[in-house]
């Protein structure tokens, strides 16, 4: 940062003490000699700090990386649920999309299934993403679809880009990334409050843990392992306590990750569902945690950083896009990276 000051200007000159030897009676004693009140003080004789223009950021935990003022006829934010039943639209998909339209007024927000995706079907993906295209000017960025999920999952997005193939929809898919201190905190808060954690030190809660190591349950295979797995890293750093990642649909499996911490010496194993809710089978979890004797917490849910980390991916899509540019510009991304 330069300094805006004039530094030809320098520091006030010192001024010389006044020729005491020519007064007449004894020499002043040292100390302040105050100055009459009706005597004016010198404008220089003290430098004054003159205040300077700042630039204050807004303070506290926002949410909002969706741009506070939105072009007209931005593309909607599709919220596409891989969900395992009936009701994904409802519960956490729901709250996160109430949450959503709250902070950003300006915004479309809806909610699809993707795995209910057909043409018939009024919440399927294909539907949605026709219904957006139509209420935007022809050629125009009409949707970013940001799959409801907090790790990788490649079946999904390769789901996704078909039914925008399918509906001739213009739209970009926004995944979310960078994910692994936000998610570690959330985990944090939800094995917390299920008393299978201590509380962090911000919400300041006083609970008696019940658990010795903790296990991170993802869905979506391979690839949603290992981003736990560093999700895990940070959290076992913020808990003190080992944290392994496992997979309900493919390997390590829980079973196999409570057998290392076991032989880690950990005998009260606690199971964090590293997953936002519709994406895995409640029931499955459940049973998955009985059959190693482990108590669980509830998944992360409407988080507020599950909620920051949609719009997050929502912003960064809307950042690369350029409405003056021709369609190939927005068109669906032949990559997971953006």
């Amino acid at each position: 940062m330069s300094d805006v000051h004039d530094s030809s200007a320098g520091l006030p000159a010192r001024r010389s003490p006044p020729d005491i030897s020519l007064q007449q009676g004894p020499a002043p004693q040292p100390g302040p000699v105050p100055l009459p009140e009706s005597a004016p003080r010198p404008a220089d004789d003290f430098p004054v700090r003159q205040p300077h223009a700042r630039l204050v950021l807004p303070g506290g935990r926002h949410r909002r990386p969706v741009p506070a003022s939105l072009p007209e006829g931005a593309p909607a934010l599709i919220l596409a649920v891989p969900s395992v039943g009936d009701d994904g639209l409802t519960g956490p998909t729901a709250e996160i999309a109430t949450v959503l339209r709250v902070d950003n007024p300006a915004l479309d927000v809806r909610t699809a299934r993707i795995d209910h995706g057909g043409r018939g079907d009024p919440a399927g993906i294909r539907a949605v993403l026709a219904d957006a295209a139509a209420r935007r000017p022809a050629g125009a960025p009409s949707a970013v679809v940001v799959p409801q999920l907090v790790t990788p999952n490649p079946e999904t997005v390769r789901t996704l880009r078909e039914a925008i193939v399918a509906s001739g929809a213009n739209a970009k898919i926004g995944e979310v990334f960078n994910t692994n201190a936000l998610l570690a905190e959330a985990l944090h808060h939800r094995l917390a409050d299920a008393g299978l954690a201590r509380a962090d030190r911000v919400r300041m809660f006083s609970i008696t843990t019940s658990a010795d190591g903790i296990i991170l349950l993802t869905v979506g295979g391979e690839e949603a392992v290992s981003t736990a797995s560093v999700t895990a890293f940070l959290l076992a750093a913020r808990l003190a306590l080992p944290v392994l990642a496992a997979s309900l649909d493919s390997t390590p499996t829980l079973e196999q990750a409570a057998a290392q911490l076991e032989a880690m010496g950990v005998r009260r194993i606690a199971l964090g569902p590293c997953v936002i809710g519709p994406e895995a089978d409640p029931a499955a979890i459940e049973d998955a945690a009985a059959a190693v004797g482990a108590k669980c917490a509830a998944p992360l849910g409407a988080h507020d950083n599950v909620v920051k980390l949609i719009s997050l991916a929502y912003g960064q899509v809307l950042s690369q896009l350029k409405p003056s540019g021709p369609p190939e510009s927005v068109s669906p991304p032949g990559g997971r990276h953006q």
